[in-house]
């Protein structure tokens, strides 16, 4: 069995510009964001994003980043609609593949059990047809003869998730109320790489139901506590609310040049430390 620990700016070194990338967590709910900044450090360009979005799309999006984004929202929870996305989209700055949260789901198990496309009811009577006039449907061919939406797989070359913990050989181990779909992005994806909290050497007695990822699907583990912030990780911390809406309100090149632009994690973490303490 393969040690698959690696830092941060390791794994974002294998990828490429140009990539189809998979961003686990929901919306403002444990993202991988220790990942996403270490892209940001990176001279990585032109990804196309897959997500169920959050700030993970915000930053790339702001950064200049993205070439296509594909999704079912965009969203910071308590604030509806993720400005930075927002801003971007609005000034045209890359493509959009808007569909049903169902659908996406079922993108990704398509991709997952290496199908061209699953047929699913969601999209059916809506807009979301009309917006991807690209998109298909299939009859079924037993008596029903339903017309059904052919949701194309979403085939990822790399998948970004973060984990409550893990093990040196990829395993990992949720331990929040949702496990989300990060286990469909690893499994969708030709290569996965998880971050974690907290590495262990062990999950002991731990339920099952709580080993979301497996190590077969896994090219990279990271440990990076607070690696999700400012997107919540429960149980080990939530979102960090005051920090969440002064990213929202700063403008970005402010934004950015007080907290990205340190050489590494560390610099961040010290950064959003120091700020807490200003706001004393």
């Amino acid at each position: 069995m393969t040690d698959k620990v690696m830092s941060p700016d390791e794994v974002v070194s294998r990828l490429s510009s140009g990539m189809t990338i998979g961003i686990g967590g929901w919306g403002s709910r444990r993202k991988p964001m220790a990942l996403v900044r270490a892209i940001l450090r990176s001279g990585l360009t032109d990804l196309t994003v897959v997500s169920y979005g959050g700030p993970d799309v915000g930053l790339l999006a702001a950064a200049g980043r993205v070439r296509k984004l594909v999704t079912a929202f965009v969203t910071l929870d308590s604030i509806p609609l993720e400005p930075r996305f927002r801003a971007a989209r609005e000034r045209g700055a890359f493509e959009l593949t808007e569909v049903d949260e169902a659908m996406f789901m079922w993108g990704l198990h398509a991709a997952a059990n290496r199908l061209p496309f699953m047929p699913v009811r969601a999209g059916i009577g809506s807009d979301v047809m009309r917006v991807n006039p690209g998109l298909r449907t299939v009859t079924s061919p037993y008596e029903d003869g339903e017309t059904l939406v052919a949701m194309p797989a979403l085939r990822l070359d790399a998948a970004l998730v973060h984990l409550n913990r893990a093990d040196r050989l990829g395993n990992g181990q949720y331990l929040g109320p949702d496990p989300y779909f990060d286990d469909l992005f690893c499994e969708a994806a030709d290569a996965a790489y998880v971050s974690c909290e907290r590495l262990v050497d062990g999950f002991g007695d731990a339920p099952p139901q709580t080993l979301l990822v497996s190590r077969s699907s896994v090219a990279g583990v990271t440990e990076t506590p607070n690696g999700a912030h400012f997107t919540s990780c429960a149980p080990d911390y939530g979102r960090d609310e005051p920090f969440q809406k002064a990213y929202a309100t700063t403008p970005w090149p402010e934004f950015a040049a007080r907290f990205l632009a340190g050489p590494d994690e560390k610099s961040y973490q010290s950064a959003v430390q120091a700020w807490h303490e200003e706001q004393q």
